[in-house]
């Protein structure tokens, strides 16, 4: 059975010696035990793909994920693996005061990163960021160099994500913000894995 994953500790990561750890992949290992399935096998990929992925059978389960309208017309999702709280990523010492999404829509001049396909470029723009202050970029790392460069002044995840980034890179000059529950309140994820329902397999996957 074939698990994709982003590197994006504490939930999934390999580390020194190649081996993959993280809350979300120790989870997926221990449901293929409990299946008495006989072979565990990662495979590293791109948040924007990780549910075409699943939907084309490149992969069986995937690490969390957020539900939303639109997943849940391509896959099926498992009971919540955690909730989490959205985070903003910004400069050492915050030099814009960063507090929040609104914040930033207040900002004339403030440009955020998002990940393709996360819901916090959904809730960016429902707090009033504008689309045109939205940067995409495709990974973790990416956005957080993009900070640190100046390309973007916040990168939008959830908060755990950005400090186990952080945890890693104790000398990047970064820090965090923690949104406010007024801009977004916790929300629940869910791990995915290929269904049984329907005439065509339905996946499942964990939420962001």
């Amino acid at each position: 059975m074939t698990f994709a994953f982003l590197q994006e500790p504490p939930f999934c990561f390999t580390d020194a010696s190649g081996n993959l750890s993280g809350c979300d992949a120790t989870l997926a290992q221990k449901v293929y035990q409990a299946l008495g399935l006989e072979a565990f096998s990662p495979i590293e990929t791109e948040f924007a793909k990780l549910l075409p992925g699943l939907v084309e059978g490149r992969w069986d389960m995937t690490t969390g994920l957020f539900i939303s309208d639109e997943r849940k017309k391509l896959v099926d999702f498992t009971r919540p693996i955690w909730v989490l709280q959205d985070g903003l990523l910004v400069a050492k010492g915050n030099p814009r005061e960063i507090r929040g999404y609104r914040s930033i829509a207040g900002d004339q001049a403030a440009l955020i990163g998002v990940i393709s396909g996360q819901v916090q470029h959904q809730t960016a723009l429902q707090n009033g960021v504008p689309p045109e202050r939205i940067r995409i970029l495709a990974t973790q790392a990416e956005a957080a160099e993009a900070v640190a460069a100046g390309v973007v002044h916040a990168y939008a995840s959830v908060a755990l994500a950005h400090r186990g980034y952080l945890s890693r890179r104790p000398d990047a000059l970064l820090a965090v913000v923690d949104v406010p529950t007024a801009e977004k309140q916790p929300a629940a994820g869910f791990r995915s894995r290929q269904g049984q329902n329907g005439p065509a397999p339905a996946r499942r996957c964990m939420p962001q």
